[in-house]
């Protein structure tokens, strides 16, 4: 029985196409739109800094510092030093006290250097913050709200040292005569919940801001 020609058409390979050039047809040819459906495609979040709105957190810096400057005022005028006045017995007491030191009376028996070392550290702080918050993303109000917070602590007690050489505290936090918390004021307050929204912004939505939106 006679062998006939192998057909093309026959082989389980077809043959590459060609261009009209001679050079071969791409398998698969793509256009200009893509085959992705529009709900699949990711993009990355951009980034909007305070830039100008950072003034609304120095704002709330400001008021830190008055409500500070102007409790300390008040307790100077009307309490005699370490002369405790109840106001919530046993756990609270207005007592007029004096730190030369950082916080929890740190170096406060040192030989006066410590005023202008705290003085300055409190200041490169706040010159820092000023310039942070700019920065910082406009998206992130926790932490600017921190961060306005820290810096209007900072600046509170910054003006104490300046002023007076030492910091003025008044609010005394005790159990009876069993247990003291050292004696502090509203901007050691305003720092220490401005430190707790960076902390929870860092842990918690920093990298939430990061991720890719569908």
């Amino acid at each position: 029985m006679p062998n006939s020609a192998p057909n093309p058409s026959d082989s389980p390979h077809k043959s590459p196409q060609v261009e009209a050039d001679g050079s071969p047809k791409p398998a698969h040819a793509t256009t200009g739109s893509s085959s992705t459906p529009r709900g699949r495609l990711t993009k990355t979040p951009k980034m909007v800094a305070n830039g100008s709105r950072a003034f609304m957190w120095y704002a709330l810096s400001l008021v830190v510092i008055i409500i500070d400057q102007w409790s300390k005022w008040l307790a100077e005028t009307t309490l005699n030093f370490l002369e405790p006045v109840p106001v919530l017995e046993p756990f609270l007491n207005w007592t007029l006290a004096y730190n030369y030191g950082a916080a929890f009376s740190f170096l406060a028996d040192a030989g006066g250097w410590q005023k202008w070392f705290f003085a300055g550290l409190a200041l490169v702080m706040s010159l820092f913050l000023i310039g942070y918050l700019i920065k910082a993303p406009r998206q992130a109000k926790l932490l600017s709200t921190g961060l306005a917070l820290v810096l209007g602590g900072a600046i509170g007690n910054l003006i104490d040292r300046l002023l007076h050489g030492h910091v003025i505290d008044f609010i005394h936090v005790h159990y009876a005569d069993v247990w003291h918390y050292p004696i502090f004021n509203i901007a050691d307050i305003a720092i220490c919940i401005g430190v707790v929204f960076i902390v929870i912004d860092m842990l918690f939505l920093e990298k939430k801001r990061e991720m890719p939106r569908s």
